[in-house]
């Protein structure tokens, strides 16, 4: 769908030269005495080092912000780090560096015998996550490891405490570099469904969802972290293009681009995230700019909802979730001269539009008037901060009357939306 010359072989020795080199023993960064602006890939850099510079000269609302933060950092300072190969049993091509996850809205229809030991057929029942999802594979472990180097490496940037990026690096090492421990850079076996499919092009949202966070950790530790050494970012760059190959070239990965509905923003995403991060400002330019006539026009409706979202019986969760990937794809325009923003479709479609249809329930002056399992008000408020950052008079209105999330609102810590009330799959 997107022309791009095939790298995999260049790729697949880069990868191994540089995995080779993160093994030799070199010398730490210190921190900064000065913080740098972070070459991030969502995040705006110039922001986070003008944050940095305000919370030096005691901003107090940045401080009591920053408390939040660092006591997240704090708790993932005893956990971790994690690795695909502690799984009990191997992904089906059965080599154990292959991440694994299964199907979570899909369930066993039958009683578990010695001669059907899983149940099967498995039957799927939309919205409802099947809690063996979370035992066996690497799923779990992959959110920790991206919740994790988010809030540690923001953590040691605004701190300068080096026992937070030190502990960052480790996570992001032994998931991704080191050899006996390293995932490798594909997700052939990503949402399978027992006695079904091994893998499936969906399961590629595992990493979507939230791996341009992960981008952004490492562009920030890159500005001089302790413990993140020259050959953990050579190596890193190294699996990041194995990875962005994989995306681009492989069939998952071109089932994921031509989804018509949250998947294929997603995969916008991460393929201009991935694109950027490695050097391919082509590329990821070129994916922003289709987002328009591919994704806004045949997502949102005219009054700004998301047809497609709507019909989910979890259909707050995915609007907002929808809503995460553009408003993420749309700060990665910002960087390559895209103005996503500023797009409208034929029936004046537009991000504005769907943020907006979302402000009644997301203040709390109205219900929300689809089905919904689960609503949380607070999982709509990173999307709203987005649209009233690019300047929407309507969405700045409504920021002093959004909910905060559980974890308080970081919004001014890390400007990106996020899924707050996230479920996987």
């Amino acid at each position: 769908m997107r022309g791009r010359p095939r790298r995999g072989l260049v790729a697949v020795l880069s990868l191994a030269v540089a995995i080779a080199a993160a093994l030799v023993p070199a010398t730490s960064y210190a921190a900064p005495a000065s913080a740098k602006a972070p070459r991030t890939v969502v995040l705006d850099g110039a922001r986070l080092q003008d944050t940095k510079r305000r919370l030096d000269h005691g901003d107090p609302q940045l401080r009591a912000e920053l408390g939040r933060l660092t006591a997240a950092a704090d708790g993932w300072l005893a956990q971790g780090p994690w690795t695909v190969v502690d799984k009990p049993k191997p992904a089906p091509g059965g080599d154990v560096h292959d991440y694994l996850s299964q199907a979570p809205y899909w369930w066993p229809s039958r009683p578990r015998t010695a001669d059907n030991p899983w149940g099967c057929p498995y039957v799927q029942k939309d919205g409802q996550r099947n809690p063996e999802v979370d035992t066996g594979t690497d799923r779990p472990d992959l959110g920790k490891v991206f919740n994790s180097v988010t809030s540690l490496s923001l953590a040691w940037y605004y701190t300068g405490k080096k026992q937070y990026a030190e502990h960052a690096a480790t996570i992001l090492r032994t998931w991704f570099l080191d050899p006996a421990t390293r995932m490798n850079p594909n997700l052939d076996h990503g949402q399978f469904i027992p006695c079904k499919y091994d893998g499936r092009a969906i399961g590629i949202i595992d990493f979507s969802q939230q791996y341009s966070s992960v981008l952004d950790a490492i562009a920030v530790l890159d500005t001089g972290a302790p413990g993140w050494r020259a050959s953990d970012r050579s190596a890193m760059l190294a699996w990041n293009k194995a990875f962005l190959d994989w995306e681009v070239d492989s069939a998952f990965g071109k089932q994921e681009s031509a989804a018509a509905n949250n998947h294929g923003t997603f995969q916008d995403l991460q393929i201009a995230a991935l694109a950027l991060a490695t050097g391919d400002r082509a590329l990821a330019r070129r994916t922003v700019l289709g987002s328009g006539k591919l994704r806004i026009d045949p997502q949102i409706a005219a009054d700004g909802s998301q047809p497609q979202e709507l019909a989910r019986t979890r259909s707050w969760h995915y609007s907002t979730f929808d809503l995460v990937a553009y408003t993420r794809l749309a700060a990665i325009g910002n960087q390559v001269g895209v103005p996503l923003w500023a797009y409208q479709g034929p029936q004046g479609q537009s991000l504005f539009k769907a943020v907006r249809y979302l402000l009644p329930a997301a203040t709390g002056a109205a219900a929300w008037p689809h089905p919904e399992l689960e609503f949380y008000r607070y999982a709509a408020s990173d999307v709203v901060h987005a649209a009233a950052d690019a300047g929407d008079p309507a969405a700045k209105a409504a920021v002093p009357r959004l909910e905060a999330p559980p974890g308080g609102d970081l919004w001014a810590l890390r400007p990106a939306a996020e899924q707050l009330d996230s479920i996987a799959g």
